[in-house]
């Protein structure tokens, strides 16, 4: 298997190409905060998901990376909440972006609860 096989991988980088198109609407003076902040944290999930993949012979990694990913991804949230309270999007768009937000966040947490279906080996180090 690749890492883009893996549904964690495909969602949040679908996720993210979202992201990058509706920021394009978002004000100039906020390409160097909240634009660049939220296209780089939603970017960095599947980034670090591909990370952890190809690390997945050090179990400690392959944690590690997949732990950093859940982050990137719940920095991705903040970013969504500051981005509906400036009003650059909308409620609905927002309850979207962070549901699937979410769903990516399951995913990661359930690779990070069964290493093994991903070719971790605990007896590795």
């Amino acid at each position: 298997m690749r890492f883009q096989d893996l549904l964690a991988y495909k969602k949040s980088f679908a996720l993210a190409m979202k992201i990058f198109e509706i920021t394009k609407s978002f004000l100039k003076e906020e390409t160097y905060s909240l634009t660049d902040q939220i296209r780089r944290s939603s970017r960095s999930t599947p980034a670090t998901i591909a990370e952890a993949y190809r690390k997945r012979i050090y179990p400690k990694h392959f944690y590690s990376k997949l732990t950093d990913s859940d982050g990137e991804n719940s920095e991705t949230q903040v970013w969504l909440e500051f981005a509906v309270s400036c009003k650059y999007i909308s409620e609905a768009i927002y309850q979207e972006f962070v549901s699937e937000s979410l769903e990516i966040g399951k995913l990661i947490n359930y690779m990070i609860l069964n290493p093994e279906k991903f070719g971790v080996k605990n007896s590795v180090q």
